[in-house]
């Protein structure tokens, strides 16, 4: 597993950045890890592919194209990806985080933020930045103050019962057994148990987050170019239909047309979400 350094101009034990905006973007390879570490200054963190997962002490944050992770100042996490991923980290000053949340949260990322992002990715500012790329991080910094917090689309449980059944599920996303069938046999406890679990700790049934985690596990494999099939197959679908029928309600969009919306940058069929 690659153990990944973020390269900063700045020292991570840096009191301040030297600036109160920095962008810098990266590719990581499949597997990367950011160790756990923690910095003076905020940190907005966007995968422009793949799906980058931020962990926190007491909460995991994955972020599709559709979200962007914030962490406050001081907040200790470590960042991976299982996948190949290019993204992105906007670094804020702590004298200019009061316009954005003072919790970790995931913001949603609109067409004109991801535009921003994007061309700040192909054209990367200077350090010290232009008075013309200062604005146009001022605007970038406007926008994510003014972006809807969410919890992560993917929310975990530390719950003694519960957080060993999404475990084994993240662990094999092909896990076909019932709530019924892993409550007896990972929770050993009822199904109305871990039922009433899964509403309180998740704000939704299992099913639900099942079918969340494998839309999150095949983003980045409809991105590789892979097929339909074998997708569906390694989620435990039966068969491809059953697998783009999910994925359809879930996102709106088909498989092979989320894919035509991801390739050179985004696409409208990645609003939805």
């Amino acid at each position: 597993m690659p153990i990944l350094k973020p390269k900063l101009e700045v020292p991570i034990t840096s009191a301040d950045l030297p600036v109160p905006v920095m962008f810098r973007s990266a590719v990581t390879p499949a597997q990367g890890v950011y160790p756990h570490h923690q910095h003076a200054w905020g940190e907005f963190v966007y995968a422009f592919s793949g799906v980058m997962e931020v962990k926190l002490k007491d909460h995991h944050y994955l972020a599709p194209p559709q979200y962007g992770v914030w962490l406050p100042p001081r907040v200790e996490h470590v960042g991976l990806n299982r996948q190949e991923s290019h993204h992105c980290s906007l670094y804020v000053s702590p004298t200019a985080c009061g316009v954005l949340p003072a919790s970790a949260c995931a913001l949603t990322v609109s067409p004109l933020v991801r535009a921003l992002l994007e061309q700040l990715r192909d054209h990367p500012p200077a350090q010290p930045p232009s008075a013309e790329e200062a604005r146009l991080l001022q605007v970038l910094l406007d926008q994510l103050a003014a972006a809807p917090c969410n919890n992560s689309y993917l929310p975990h449980s530390d719950d003694p019962l519960l957080g060993p059944v999404l475990q084994a599920l993240e662990t094999d996303p092909a896990d076909n057994r019932t709530l019924a069938e892993l409550a007896q046999t990972l929770a050993h406890t009822t199904e109305r148990t871990l039922a009433r679990r899964c509403q309180r700790d998740l704000g939704m049934s299992l099913a639900e987050w099942r079918q969340r985690l494998r839309v999150v596990r095949a983003l980045p494999m409809l991105e590789a170019g892979h097929k339909v099939e074998a997708i569906a197959l390694d989620l435990g679908y039966g068969s491809a239909s059953a697998f783009i029928a999910m994925f359809r309600r879930m996102m709106r969009v088909t498989p092979d047309e989320f894919r035509r919306g991801t390739v050179g940058g985004g696409g409208a069929a990645r609003d939805h979400w």
